[in-house]
């Protein structure tokens, strides 16, 4: 009786493991709290030599549209992660409340906002690319999204640009 078994993989711990290596994050929210998971991941990567693309869609198109990305909200409404009564989220104003605590934590970590976090990953390498059918829908043009982005792509453009990377939807 034979077993058939999978190929022992070696990990390769070696200094030039990054080489060749490529990530790719969708970014499909915008608010405070979904934008900087991508951010920080994509930051990560590209201070380990990793190639990284970020492609903004939907919602996630808030954090590089000019008039709109230094305004990132967050609201704890239907957020069972705030650990705060559900009525609670809903009160007029609690919006506003919630994006200023979370901002004060934010910068109390050190954590630049998101433009300036942007700058921080073109300038390591990092390539920001705009959805084509998010900006038609919401009808945008380059002119009003922030600067950095590379172009507005189609999906199957970003897929090509990013064949054989890590792939995260965020």
């Amino acid at each position: 009786m034979t077993t058939d078994t999978a190929p022992t993989i070696v990990p390769n711990f070696d200094d030039d493991a990054t080489t060749g290596r490529k990530l790719a994050i969708i970014c499909s929210k915008g608010n405070l709290d979904m934008a900087y998971p991508g951010l920080i991941l994509a930051n990560a990567a590209l201070g380990e030599g990793v190639e990284t693309h970020l492609f903004f869609t939907f919602w996630g198109f808030d954090m590089i549209t000019k008039s709109r990305m230094g305004h990132l909200k967050f609201t704890p409404l239907g957020n069972t992660a705030t650990h705060l009564p559900q009525g609670v989220g809903g009160l007029p104003g609690m919006t506003a409340v919630a994006t200023r605590m979370m901002r004060r934590q934010i910068a109390d970590i050190g954590v630049p906002e998101v433009p300036e976090l942007l700058e921080q990953i073109v300038a390591s390498g990092g390539h920001l690319w705009a959805c084509r059918m998010s900006a038609d829908m919401m009808h945008l043009a380059e002119d009003d999204l922030y600067e950095a982005v590379e172009g507005i792509i189609s999906a199957a453009d970003f897929i090509e640009k990013t064949d054989g990377a890590q792939l995260l939807f965020i």
